[in-house]
């Protein structure tokens, strides 16, 4: 029994499939930890959805803001954002299937055995792992219910950009899901600043990456997530793990064999 971790898949179907048949991935008995952003900029997210799915009971997924997207433009919101692929993507004929799946999926998972926590973009650096957990179920409790669409129309948008135990109401959730699929840099006091994308190396400014900010509160776990291809895995403090190194963008796809410790990569394979 083996725990894999896979950084986003972004579409990249062949890759994922090449990747666990590399490691002798068994669903049977093996444990898969995908990082979210399953779908987008790789052109089979149909495939990689299907397949997820098909062997949920061994996955531990969290959400990315890609996910949520897919989710917000079936729900017939944010429609401007639809590529070719995606609009193939929602003519599917299991694709309501899909959907309700994916809306009920968490945006955080923790092992209090292996002390791992896993988020598509990151913990705030303002909160406790039970401020996290409690965040990220609110955000999955509405996604799950018959009022997701409130939420999936309120979710755009970068305030507030400060935790506040009484933020309340769509702000709230904004904020929650702004860190959890969203966040890079933050300022010192742990505010985000979601503003900025690229590599910034001038110690002078303000900001820092959100990881760079020291949590006492989840010293002791180890958190993995995803989200930023930009930095290739590199350059985080140890315990903090990125395992997005941009397959999608002509990187490599990459997997973390937990109780190993061991990495294995595949390069982006060449669509015909």
């Amino acid at each position: 029994m083996s725990t894999y971790l896979i950084g986003d898949i972004h579409g990249c179907y062949k890759e994922l499939r090449t990747l666990l048949k590399k490691v002798n991935f068994d669903s049977r008995k093996d444990t898969l930890w995908l990082t979210g952003d399953l779908v987008a900029r790789g052109p089979y997210s149909l495939d990689v959805l299907r397949y997820v799915k098909s062997i949920d009971r061994c996955v531990k997924l969290v959400l990315g803001n890609h996910d949520l997207n897919l989710l917000a433009v079936h729900a017939g919101i944010n429609s401007d954002k639809t590529n070719k692929d995606l609009k193939n993507l929602l003519k599917a004929e299991d694709i309501d299937d899909i959907i309700n799946w994916l809306r009920c999926q968490p945006l955080i998972q923790v092992d209090e055995q292996k002390k791992l926590i896993m988020a598509h973009a990151g913990i705030s650096p303002q909160w406790d792992l039970k401020t996290a957990k409690m965040c990220a179920y609110e955000i999955e409790k509405v996604l799950s219910s018959n009022i997701y669409t409130l939420f999936l129309n309120s979710m755009y948008g970068n305030t507030p950009n400060d935790w506040n135990e009484k933020l309340s109401g769509l702000s709230r959730l904004r904020f929650s899901t702004n860190v959890l699929t969203r966040m890079r840099y933050c300022f010192s006091n742990g505010q985000l600043e979601m503003f900025s994308k690229n590599i910034i190396k001038s110690s002078k400014l303000s900001i820092r990456p959100w990881f760079n900010i020291k949590n006492k509160s989840i010293s002791d776990y180890t958190i993995v997530f995803g989200h930023w291809s930009a930095i290739k895995g590199k350059g985080t403090p140890k315990k903090i793990i990125g395992l997005d190194t941009g397959c999608c963008w002509g990187g490599r796809l990459t997997l973390l064999h937990w109780e190993e410790k061991k990495y294995c990569r595949i390069n982006k394979i060449t669509h015909s």
